[in-house]
């Protein structure tokens, strides 16, 4: 079963607390750091597009990347509304494993631990594509969730509701496939009844050491990773890497 489909519609309004302005400050400190003034930035895994349109206000050339199409029609929506001056993003519908574009991009972004849904057997792949569509010297910057925290909701329930729409989280734990299967009840509001949807998600705990094993072995440099991102208290972890020669 496919994420992020019935979910599309309400995605914004059950994540209303995350603070991109502050994603998007966080990012361009580590372009900063890296010492890299990119001109064209790929945000894989764009969902909605709140992200890239952000991006895209502040002058940048954006690739955005998804594997819903639900998703990516909202972010379209959005990147309509755009100021005339800025940037159009280019929505294109690829899963991260699937990357495929027309160049090579300056750097790339992936955020929300949209990298945590790869399977094992699949990071190898989506880092080996990275590296073949970023410029030699590009940042990589993406967070993921820890396994101890994906552990940590093994049996967890929980409860999210605003206007029109109430969802019910189920989380379960698979400790010998190490990954974290919720499923979701979306309760939502239309023309005086109740309409209920479900989905399942999948997210995978990836080590720390294999992640950077992964990125090594698949051409990166100059890999850090820490724990004080613009999110952080949610069990996350923030990657920065290079593409090397």
């Amino acid at each position: 079963m496919s994420a992020y489909g019935p979910l599309a519609r309400w995605y914004d309004e059950l994540t209303r607390d995350v603070d991109y302005a502050a994603l998007a400050d966080y990012y361009e400190g580590v372009f900063s750091a890296r010492g890299v003034s990119p001109a064209l930035l790929l945000d894989l895994c764009c969902g909605t597009g709140t992200l890239s349109c952000i991006f895209a206000a502040r002058g940048y050339e954006l690739i955005a990347a998804d594997a819903s199409a639900e998703m990516l029609a909202i972010a379209r929506s959005k990147a309509a509304a755009l100021p005339e001056d800025a940037p159009q993003p280019l929505f294109i519908l690829q899963g991260a494993e699937e990357l495929d574009l027309y160049g090579t991009v300056d750097a790339c972004v992936s955020s929300l631990d949209s990298l945590s849904y790869i399977a094992p057997e699949k990071l190898p792949e989506v880092f080996r594509r990275l590296r073949l569509f970023l410029r030699p010297g590009a940042v990589l910057a993406f967070d993921m969730r820890t396994p101890e925290f994906l552990e940590s909701m093994d049996g967890s329930l929980s409860v999210d509701e605003t206007e029109g729409v109430f969802c019910i989280w189920r989380g379960s734990f698979d400790g010998e496939r190490r990954e974290l299967r919720y499923g979701m009840d979306i309760f939502s509001s239309s023309g005086g009844a109740w309409r209920r949807s479900f989905e399942e998600h999948t997210e995978y705990a990836h080590g720390r050491e294999t992640v950077c094993r992964l990125l090594a072995e698949n051409g990166f440099v100059r890999v850090d990773v820490r724990e004080d991102g613009p999110l952080s208290g949610g069990g996350r972890v923030y990657f920065t890497a290079e593409r090397g020669e």
